[in-house]
């Protein structure tokens, strides 16, 4: 149950495994460059991450933009042969795997390992957040009469409007009361290809909110919760059409 068709070419770009958390101490930026030390083998290249902020202020003018400030919240460790990810930041974790993705299983055995020592050198208080984002790049063959022949959910032009739609963005979110989460769906088009194909975005972001303490166990159960319901919002946002791009 909840077991699609895997892909042997899978429109994954890139995917994502964070978790949130809180701290009964204040980490240090040098704590978090430490981790490197860990995992340098497996991930040699090491970034400064960097926040970035910014604002309007009203005034009798009008909206003024508020200039954009940075500030370091972390770090980033890549290891760019194997085109993966990890993120130590102050309020958490992620592992981030970019095309070619391979399965589930081989993405969130690397990513529990990785978390395991995270959190035994940071010591977290609590986690209060989980989430999974998948980035799919889903390119559909030109001509095109219907979007809707490869992706529901695109929105419609009223039917007394011209029909060529230049540019889209769709966002919105979806609840699933029985796992007490959410997905972030994204959707737009990029400008078409040289090969003559139109590259369609659908963004999925499921997440959930809640208060981990000393639950390992509940933790990665309920990230496969978030895999089952990533995979019906995709799996039932396609058509067979689209499947066959895929294989």
């Amino acid at each position: 149950m909840g077991e699609y068709t895997i892909f042997p070419n899978a429109p994954i770009t890139e995917a994502l495994l964070d978790i949130r958390v809180e701290y009964s101490r204040e980490i240090a930026l040098a704590e978090l460059e430490s981790f490197h030390n860990l995992i340098k083998e497996d991930f040699p290249e090491k970034q400064q991450r960097i926040q970035f902020t910014a604002g309007f202020k009203i005034s009798p003018e009008g909206p003024e933009a508020l200039q954009t400030s940075g500030v370091p919240d972390g770090y980033l460790f890549r290891s760019t042969i194997y085109k993966k990810v990890v993120q130590a930041r102050l309020d958490g974790f992620t592992f981030n795997k970019i095309k070619p993705y391979e399965n589930w299983e081989k993405f969130q055995l690397e990513a529990h390992r990785l978390w395991d020592l995270y959190s035994k050198m940071t010591n977290p208080a609590k986690i209060t957040r989980i989430a999974l984002r998948y980035i799919n790049r889903i390119e559909i063959p030109l001509p095109i009469k219907d979007f809707k022949e490869y992706i529901l959910g695109i929105p419609d032009i009223p039917p007394k409007l011209p029909q060529e739609l230049s540019h889209f963005f769709m966002q919105f979110t979806i609840l699933n009361p029985d796992i007490e989460a959410k997905a972030i769906i994204t959707l737009t088009k990029e400008d078409p290809n040289n090969n003559n194909t139109l590259p369609i975005i659908f963004d999925i972001d499921v997440f959930r909110d809640n208060i981990y303490i000393n639950n390992e166990t509940k933790i990665w159960d309920d990230f496969e919760s978030l895999r089952i319901f990533k995979n019906a919002i995709f799996f039932n946002s396609i058509t067979e059409k689209t499947k066959e791009l895929f294989k």
